[in-house]
């Protein structure tokens, strides 16, 4: 008998559930092999739908996997498959799953990014072959600046793109550009910037005493603006009058900084860890040590986009969220580092590339730390998110007058999309996310996005 399922459902020697297959010496070349199988099968997108409700539909007939593996070994492969059959119609599922899918509207799509280690899934997706086992045939589109990232989305030339989180909000709105309906599909990663300073600074480390800094930041409707205005506040510096701050290309920022043009940026991987590795500045704090579990970038998609292609946007979303639930697992790691690195990705060492997502790094001060919470690619777009980052909006006042944050919130990140379709993927998802609002705590301040005006009025520095 010959099967092909990667997932080799009628294998006695294989889980359903669980990491480890029992045939290979380590879990390492079991995840080797199993990516090279998916790889091969993702080249058709038919047959790794079959595999996946076939592997489903067993998984559910056996939920305690031991049982499956006794039947399979009591009965062997072929008679169970027949017997199966008989009372499972698998069959009927994938034609059932294929007609509920229909045909992809539109398979040679344009996605943007920016080179940096917070657009991983999206961008791992296409050496991986995550894209084409959904039938999608994508061009990624290398881009210098955010600016340009949301122009050429505006202007359809491009069909999704790599985002900073805040953007669909902004662009949503009108901050900055024409208002155009973007989503937030995905949060691409959590954590996985941090401030990095200039090596001269080494010995001033206190931020009250950083009147008269100039900081670097990618972009006004940024994490790492909001971050960093929230750092230097809770410090006592007001970050519009006391530093100065410059929005700058992250792939310019290391020059900047070699230049004595900036002390310093709050800026994305793997430009931080850049600096370190050239010699030119140090890690003062991780983005985590702010708030940890922030989101930072997105997988955006204008709405008009998935109302005309609601097939190719369901694939486009599997794919992304494939990639990212393979890149939460630090023992994927170096295998991404070595897909991303080359010059038509990210164009970095991949061991700087690794430093940062692995969380084994050299600060630039002479020691080498391990923090394997560094960064992580989790992707649920909470509303809690969005609305925090509309707190921020208002409280520098890129927001002016009234804002129903819950409505904003719920409408730009597609929280109930992202479950959806995680739990047709066989992922887990956060219980907590059905109500979509969750608390954190930012710099030992909480935040509950049941009272935001609360938490707005109690900053002592603000502009509103």
């Amino acid at each position: 008998m010959k099967h092909e399922n990667p997932f080799r459902p009628y294998s006695a020697d294989s889980t359903l559930g669980a990491c480890s297959c029992g045939r290979h010496a380590s879990q390492q070349a079991h995840e080797a092999e199993q990516r090279q199988s998916l790889v091969e099968r993702r080249q058709d997108p038919t047959l790794m739908s079959n595999d996946f409700i076939e592997a489903a539909a067993i998984r559910a007939l056996f939920p305690v996997d031991a049982v499956r593996r006794r039947f399979l070994r009591a009965v062997g492969a072929r008679t169970a498959m027949a017997a199966i059959a008989s009372v499972l119609p698998i069959g009927d599922f994938q034609a059932m799953a294929a007609e509920a899918s229909g045909p992809l509207e539109k398979k040679d799509l344009r996605i943007g990014f920016i080179p940096i280690n917070c657009a991983t899934p999206l961008i791992m997706a296409d050496p991986m072959g995550f894209y084409q086992g959904q039938g999608l045939n994508v061009t990624l589109r290398k881009t210098a600046g955010w600016a340009l990232v949301r122009d050429q989305v505006l202007n359809r030339e491009l069909d999704a793109s790599h985002f900073l989180a805040p953007m669909p909000l902004a662009m949503s709105m009108g901050l900055g550009s024409t208002a155009q309906p973007t989503r937030v599909a995905t949060i691409q990663n959590i954590n996985g910037q941090a401030i990095t300073l200039a090596l001269k600074h080494r010995d001033n480390r206190d931020p009250r005493n950083w009147k008269g800094f100039k900081f670097a930041i990618p972009f006004e409707y940024s994490m790492h603006n909001f971050l960093l205005r929230y750092y230097l506040a809770e410090h006592g510096i007001d970050p519009d009058k006391d530093v100065q701050l410059r929005v700058t290309p992250p792939a310019e920022m290391i020059a900047n900084l070699r230049a004595g043009n900036i002390d310093g940026f709050l800026g994305p991987d793997p430009f931080n860890q850049r600096a370190v590795y050239d010699q030119v500045g140090f890690i003062h704090i991780l983005s985590k040590d702010i708030w940890n579990g922030h989101p930072c970038c997105a997988f955006g998609v204008p709405q008009a986009f998935i109302e005309q292609n609601p097939n190719t946007f369901a694939a486009l979303y599997r794919a992304i969220l494939q990639a990212a639930a393979t890149a939460h697992k630090a023992e994927n790691r170096p295998a991404i580092a070595k897909a991303i690195s080359s010059p038509n990705y990210l164009n970095q060492p991949e061991t700087v590339i690794l430093q940062a997502l692995s969380g084994r790094y050299a600060d630039g001060l002479g020691n080498v730390k391990n923090e394997p919470d560094r960064a992580d690619f989790t992707p649920l777009p909470w509303y809690s998110m969005a609305t925090w980052m509309l707190t921020q909006m208002q409280r520098w006042g890129y927001v002016k007058g009234e804002v129903d944050y819950n409505a904003l919130a719920e409408k730009v990140f597609l929280l109930t999309d992202a479950r959806t379709q995680m739990k047709q993927l066989d992922e887990p998802v956060d219980p907590g996310a059905a109500n979509g609002y969750r608390k954190f705590t930012v710099m030992g301040r909480e935040y509950d996005p049941a009272d935001p005006a609360r938490y707005l009025n109690g900053f002592a520095i603000k502009r509103t």
